[in-house]
């Protein structure tokens, strides 16, 4: 089947997205222009000179030394992305291996700006419909969080769905001691359409966007940290550190790019800001920072994988890998301190065990790189929604539906929907929630999952991800023929699957197609797992055990 390769729409890159209005409380208003912008297209990446900020090849035998105290910069602030902290005095800073800013305690934040703006601080034209349903002392904008909570609640914005916790609602001054992160915002304003990363459009108000625009994480720790210490996890207040000296880049493989390779700029951009998205369905993740879909969570995460697996010079892969370790970090970081993990919600919880995964191996974490067996209660989106078990098509491995199967209990979920388990079943038994199932197998799901599965099979790290269904499912989506199957589906459902970016065989990217065309073959790993029996208990429990 022919690449399919999504385009986002052209956009002119804004120049200025804002003017300034006082009003009559004295705060400035930003008006934003009637224009999208894209902060990932050819010239936003040409005008950013922080994906090309200089990244040291770190390794034992260059390790750098630790700085001494008096030799960190004494500053009253430190802004990064947008976003300035002022310090009640003079602070001693510096920074971790990603950029991101430490800054060594006691210190006292007495300003951040944009400002966070509460109650009736946030002008009435820029009050969106979650905002109106709030009182008005429970609204806030450019919102920050000191520690925020492994778990599905938030403060930054109160225009959040679903996640808004208005008891976490912080102000200033805040006092910070070692061992603390302080996740600070920047809102987004209404109005303003901004590109997400590889496909969805967002604007504050609208459908399920999110009103966050950016992030930025502030971490004060007790003393000088080295040149090449990642970020401890946001969530983690043990701040546990890891050194880029110590990465394992011998377990990359030099996989020859193919001829589509995208620009690795784009995913540098992709992965420099922290995802700091603890909550689902992306109602409160940075716009600017990380993907905005479980998707496209995936497609990024995986791509980002597969390049680090290429024959890229190794300090041309530098700062993606240094990206991508640290969000590996941040997410794993998240797990550790109690966070229940992504659950198979249709495209939703993609995306999120690879990160983890790949940070382990390369920094020889093993309870990371085993974060499946290590949180075995923990849901990760691609293990829920596939299983081994008898389908419909003859295959012996099956998409355990739109809402999949319960990690912590085991039990098909129907969400009320029946959207669990259901490919063992032909199509002329399909209710509404097995067909609802289908259009996200093909939709939202199984073409994110291409480029993961076979980064880490390149990495020959199946058994640290510990759940072989997946490998044999993605082998089923990109070789079995469906084209019998989709005709029986619209027999039998009226449901009509024949179209490209919906047929098996391919995935979205046509790096991705002509990555897994040239190097899965090449694999000693068996291509026809999907055909074979296997112990599918774990499916047919689940099956009589829908809830």
């Amino acid at each position: 089947m022919r690449a399919l390769s999504w385009s986002l729409w052209t956009l002119s890159l804004l120049a200025a997205i804002a003017a300034a209005i006082p009003t009559a409380g004295g705060q400035t208003e930003i008006v934003p222009d009637a224009v999208e912008a894209d902060p990932y297209d050819e010239k936003s990446l040409d005008a950013d000179p922080t994906i090309r900020r200089p990244v040291t090849v770190w390794s034992e035998s260059n390790a750098p030394a630790t700085p001494k105290l008096e030799d960190l910069s004494l500053r009253d602030s430190v802004s990064q992305y947008g976003i300035t902290w002022t310090f009640e005095r003079p602070a001693r800073v510096g920074q971790f291996v990603n950029g991101d800013w430490y800054v060594v305690a006691p210190a006292t934040i007495v300003k951040i700006d944009p400002a966070p703006l509460y109650g009736g601080e946030i002008p009435k034209r820029q009050l969106d419909n979650r905002d109106k349903e709030r009182p008005e002392d429970q609204r806030v904008r450019n919102g920050f969080m000191l520690n925020p909570p492994a778990q599905m609640k938030v403060a930054y914005d109160s225009g959040v769905r679903n996640w808004f916790d208005r008891s976490l609602i912080q102000r200033l001054p805040v006092a910070m001691k070692p061992g603390d992160s302080l996740v600070s915002t920047i809102s987004m304003p209404k109005g303003l359409v901004l590109a997400a990363q590889l496909r969805n459009k967002i604007e504050r108000g609208e459908g399920d966007s999110s009103p966050i625009r950016t992030a930025g994480v502030l971490t004060c720790v007790e003393g000088p940290q080295p040149p090449d210490a990642f970020r401890p996890a946001f969530c983690d207040r043990t701040q546990r550190i890891y050194l880029a000296r110590d990465l394992k880049r011998g377990l990359l493989p030099t996989a020859a790019a193919t001829k589509s390779i995208p620009r690795i700029d784009r995913y540098v951009r992709f992965t420099q800001r922290p995802w700091v998205g603890t909550c689902f369905f992306g109602f409160e993740e940075p716009v600017e920072n990380m993907p905005q879909y479980g998707l496209e969570y995936g497609r990024v995460a995986g791509i980002s994988a597969l390049l680090l697996c290429t024959d890229l010079k190794p300090e041309r892969k530098e700062p993606l890998l240094v990206n991508f370790v640290q969000i590996g970090i941040d997410l794993g970081g998240m797990i550790r301190s109690g966070h229940p993990g992504w659950t198979g919600w249709g495209g939703h919880g993609s995306g999120r065990k690879l990160p983890i995964v790949f940070a382990g191996l390369l920094l020889g974490d093993d309870e990371l790189a085993g974060i499946g067996g290590s949180y075995p209660k923990v849901s990760f989106g691609e293990d829920e929604q596939t299983a081994y078990g008898d389908c419909w098509t003859g295959a012996k491995v099956v998409f355990a539906g739109h809402s999949g199967i319960d990690a912590a209990t085991g039990e098909g979920r129907s969400r009320g929907n029946m959207w669990g388990p259901y490919e063992h079943t032909p199509p002329s038994q399909w209710a509404n929630g097995a067909k609802t199932s289908e259009s996200y197998r093909r939709c939202c799901t199984s073409v994110g999952w291409v480029a993961q599965a076979l980064a880490l099979r390149l990495m020959h790290a199946e058994r640290q991800w510990d759940h072989d269904a997946f490998f044999d499912y993605v082998d089923r989506w990109m070789s079995e023929d469906d084209a019998g199957f989709v005709k029986a589906i619209k027999e039998a459902t009226g449901q009509d699957h024949d179209k490209e970016w919906a047929r098996q065989g391919q995935a979205w990217d046509a790096f991705v197609n002509e990555m897994w065309a040239k190097h899965r073959p090449a694999l000693a790993a068996p291509t026809d797992g999907w055909k074979q029996a296997h112990d599918d208990a774990y499916y047919r429990t689940a099956i009589q055990s829908v809830k």
